[in-house]
């Protein structure tokens, strides 16, 4: 039994100055100081030898046991060490090297034009309100004059969740509840989200963003209404923009007028090529007028004593003539590509 330790002790002691990394050690460590191991096998033959000689074996067994482990713990420590040194020294910073700049976001092209909307009009002495994407009919037709049997309200042209329930086919419902609470002077803005079942394409969404626009006081008249759209143009576009007034039909404002921006590409030259005006000079910018005196006394607002004017615009088309672009998808498509144009 002496001879069979001496053997595993030689033995262990040889491969441990052998071996070359943490996992081998590990398995000596298992094969000879482990539940199956070799020493512990040894321990089991412990009831061969006389009963005077155990005592003194097993002390030897528990020796060798002690400093097996001693040896495999500094054995692997120093393997461990050489290992992260080399790690180290493989992965050194250069600090003479250049930087990786980090990357940078942007602000959506909607974003931009929007804040520069809100500048233009809180510098007119106007105020930002806000009101429910889902809606009544009452705050979406019926209070701007626009009774059952419209084409409006059918269902084939806007959102129903029930007959009353709607999601708003424009930002005009804030503006009746603005004045509901609010007596004039008003002077409002009142951008956000709107709905309408329109086929997806260049130029129409079944979601767009809207800014509509609403002063009432007293002798408000056309020329302030004139004034204002122009000066905001002006603003977006520069003093060189030119707005074109079309008499057209809503049924919340009286006199009406659909308003058109002059061509950015075409100018004062249309061209039947143009793929923006497409030979017209002019682009289909908003809608606007005076506020129907209806809809004012619906709101218990004395027409006989105010009026006032409206207009709404798509900012997804002051954005499109801000920034040149043809097709209103890119805003939504998430393309990193278009985005970075913006930086």
């Amino acid at each position: 039994m002496q001879s069979k330790l001496e053997a595993l002790q030689a033995a262990a002691v040889a491969l441990l100055e052998d071996v070359a990394n943490p996992q081998d050690v590990e398995q000596i460590r298992v094969r000879f100081l482990g539940k199956k191991g070799e020493l512990t096998a040894l321990l089991k033959q412990m009831g061969q030898l006389p009963p005077e000689e155990r005592p003194s074996f097993g002390q030897r067994v528990n020796d060798l046991r002690s400093m097996l482990e001693d040896r495999i713990g500094a054995v692997s420590g120093r393997l461990k060490a050489a290992a992260l040194e080399g790690l180290l020294a493989a992965q050194t910073l250069d600090v003479t090297l250049p930087g990786k700049t980090p990357k940078q976001g942007c602000r959506h092209p909607m974003g931009i034009v929007l804040d520069e909307v809100y500048d233009i009009f809180l510098g007119m002495g106007f105020s930002v309100a806000d009101g429910p994407e889902v809606e009544t009919t009452y705050y979406v037709f019926d209070a701007l004059n626009t009774g059952e049997g419209h084409p409006a309200r059918d269902w084939q042209d806007t959102f129903y969740f029930d007959d009353t329930t709607i999601l708003r086919t424009q930002t005009s419902s804030v503006q009746v509840r603005v004045m509901e609470q609010q007596k004039p002077p008003v002077r409002i803005i009142s951008p956000g989200r709107t709905y309408r079942k329109d086929e997806i394409d260049a130029t129409h969404s079944p979601m767009f963003h809207q800014i509509e626009g609403l002063v009432v006081d007293k002798g408000i008249t056309m020329a302030d209404l004139k004034g204002t759209l122009e000066t905001l143009m002006k603003r977006l576009y520069g003093e060189g923009a030119r707005l074109r007034f079309r008499p057209h039909h809503f049924p919340y404002t009286e006199p009406s007028a659909e308003v058109d921006l002059q061509c950015f590409v075409c100018q004062d030259k249309p061209s039947g090529t143009c793929r923006i005006c497409r030979g017209e000079g002019w682009i289909e910018l908003l809608g606007s007028g005076m506020v129907h005196p209806n809809v004012l006394r619906g709101c218990g607002i004395d027409p006989d004593i105010y009026s006032g004017f409206a207009f709404g615009v798509g900012v997804e088309r002051l954005a499109m003539m801000r920034f040149g672009v043809t097709d209103m998808r890119l805003f939504f498509e998430n393309d990193v590509r278009f985005l970075r144009q913006f930086v």
